[in-house]
């Protein structure tokens, strides 16, 4: 053989397109049709909620949604921050020390103080000696004006009943509340208030 000839083989054999039959070239053209028609369906919803669109052309509408989502996820961070920061700056833990709540009278103007410490103080402490390990933990959240309170002490009969007064003396409403005891130990209290 020649080699013109097996060149041509060559071409023919790996190269040459397939002749598709009448109904495949019908049925091919009717679905890049519906797909033509899908895409521009497509264009004029995103062209609908993008905001300040002039032109509504492909490019100008595509162009315009990547501004505009741009634009989104830049303020999407500045709020997730802002969130970030206002939770970072509100949280005050009080560990093994005394938090100092004030009980201003205003009938007379004298102002006592009491501690949480004086709430939270063990009855198995029968000698009122506050030791180390009968000192509450608390932990406060501000969140907008929301308040999450949350104290770890020791078993006491009326804890709640003034932890709920020194709530209401700060003109604050209980939205929700929870109390876990350890055995007849300690007890894990968890106020949200507004």
């Amino acid at each position: 053989m020649s080699q013109p000839s097996k060149t041509k083989q060559a071409v023919s054999s790996g190269g040459a397109k397939r002749k598709r039959q009448p109904s495949q070239v019908q049925d091919h053209i009717i679905a890049e049709r519906k797909r033509r028609e899908l895409l521009s369906q497509l264009f004029i919803s995103l062209s609908a909620i993008v905001p300040g669109l002039k032109k509504i052309d492909k490019t100008s509408v595509l162009g315009e949604a990547i501004k505009h989502m741009k634009e989104l996820q830049e303020k999407v961070k500045v709020l997730e921050s802002v969130i970030a920061k206002r939770t970072m700056e509100s949280v005050v833990l009080v560990k093994k020390s005394k938090l100092m709540v004030d009980e201003g009278s205003s009938d007379n103007n004298v102002s006592s103080s009491t501690t949480v410490d004086d709430y939270c103080r063990s009855s198995n402490n029968d000698d009122g000696d506050s030791s180390s390990d009968s000192l509450p933990e608390v932990e406060v959240k501000i969140l907008g004006n929301s308040l999450l309170l949350r104290v770890y002490c020791g078993q006491q009969k009326d804890i709640l009943v003034k932890l709920f007064a020194e709530i209401d003396k700060h003109h604050l409403s209980i939205t929700n509340f929870s109390v876990i005891p350890f055995e007849n130990l300690a007890q894990d209290i968890t106020i949200v208030a507004k």
